[in-house]
């Protein structure tokens, strides 16, 4: 049986460079970095020299990397940790109705300790509205806080203009940008961030590393203590191994992104346009200003659920959304902020491509997912009436 790979939202593949680049840290080079012997300065050193590549990946000085455990540790570091730092300036958040649970639910826990937050909406192709989000801001706003490009429909948001806003008002910015590293320009100037979020696993890095980049300046308040690590921002000894495998896997994607863009668009497109014939289906997000390797389709009358199981038996792994939130049976938040009713929503797919993947394997999609579609819909009464 073909085994087609399309949840590379939720998880990549690890790289063959990247696991050759993380060995030795395993077996040869193993101190602790914290240590003052010769094995504790090789492991100090190849954090230092994975700090410099990923700062001059995206525009920052190394003294602005903050090593974490993924993105939703860079995530409540940022927000968490901004809001407190700040609270005597105001207690205002303003973040999109449509991010990643990681930034919702963080500011969801902040309303419980008294902190105010504006969940900006989006338009139908789930862009944050610029007007809703300028009248939104107010003399308590501390933070604003938007991903880059959404997990779930592969919408890339207006970061630079958003940071202009922010910078006019003298608010502090963060901007979860997992999902665009590797297929859209990251820059921190360009995108005029303050503090902004990556992890490895979604990059062909390993899992339980992360980066928070944080400018200069910019106060946070620390969520663990101990040791002091990383600027006393994030206490714990450092992830070497792990550290050392994102970097290399960032220096990959930033070497090959345009090729690989190109690559995961093209593949998108051919499954779009051989999937949209469908009838009753559509498209969640913009065709064009999305994610290269990202493609969103709701079919009605039919269960996302089962079409991802019925496809898993074909060998095709897709999601029906983000894979945070995929043992939860609530319709996407996501898509019910584009406007699209709750029936319509449990209807959908996700399927995200990577460089690994091919021509060969969509086409096979295209032939497989109809008859699964068309079998549901025979055994759906809403289809019958």
């Amino acid at each position: 049986m073909k085994k087609v790979y399309l949840d590379n939202s939720a998880t990549t593949k690890v790289s063959d460079e990247v696991i050759s680049a993380m060995l030795p840290y395993f077996t040869e080079k193993y101190g602790n970095p914290s240590s003052l012997h010769t094995a504790g300065r090789e492991a100090r050193e190849a954090i230092e020299a994975a700090r410099l590549k990923i700062a001059g990946i995206i525009g920052a000085a190394p003294a602005e990397i903050i090593f974490t455990s993924g993105g939703t540790e860079s995530d409540n570091i940022a927000i968490i940790g901004s809001a407190l730092a700040n609270r005597k300036k105001g207690n205002h958040i303003i973040t999109s109705a449509i991010e990643h649970p990681a930034v919702i639910e963080t500011c969801r826990h902040l309303e419980k300790d008294g902190f105010k937050v504006t969940y900006v909406p989006v338009d139908p192709d789930g862009v944050l509205k610029l007007d809703e989000l300028e009248k939104a801001i107010t003399k308590e706003t501390t933070l604003i806080t938007v991903m880059q490009v959404n997990n779930e429909i592969g919408t890339i948001q207006p970061i630079k203009e958003i940071g202009e806003i922010a910078r006019e008002k003298d608010i502090y910015f963060h901007t979860d940008a997992v999902q665009a590293i590797g297929k859209v320009p990251v820059n921190v100037d360009d995108l005029g961030v303050d503090m902004l979020a990556l992890s490895g696993h979604k990059i062909h890095g390993p899992k339980g590393v992360g980066v928070l980049y944080l400018r200069k300046g910019t106060p946070v308040r620390s969520l663990t203590f101990g040791g002091g690590h990383e600027r006393g921002v994030r206490s714990g000894t450092e992830n070497v191994s792990g550290i050392v495998g994102m970097a290399r896997a960032c220096e990959l994607a930033a070497r090959d992104l345009d090729r690989n863009a190109e690559h995961m668009a093209r593949l998108s497109n051919r499954l779009m346009d051989g999937l949209l014939g469908i009838e009753h289906c559509r498209l969640n997000g913009s065709r064009k200003n999305r994610s290269p390797n990202n493609v969103n389709i709701s079919f009605s009358f039919v269960e996302g659920e089962s079409m991802v199981l019925l496809l898993d038996m074909k060998g095709i792994e897709v999601s029906t959304g983000s894979a945070c939130s995929s043992k939860k049976l609530e319709a996407s938040h996501v898509l019910l902020s584009c406007g699209l009713d709750p029936e319509t929503a449990h209807g959908s797919l996700r399927m995200t491509n990577s460089k690994y993947n091919t021509e060969e394997e969509i086409d096979y999609v295209i032939e497989t997912l109809p008859g699964i579609v068309s079998r549901l819909r025979e055994m759906s009464p809403l289809y019958k009436k």
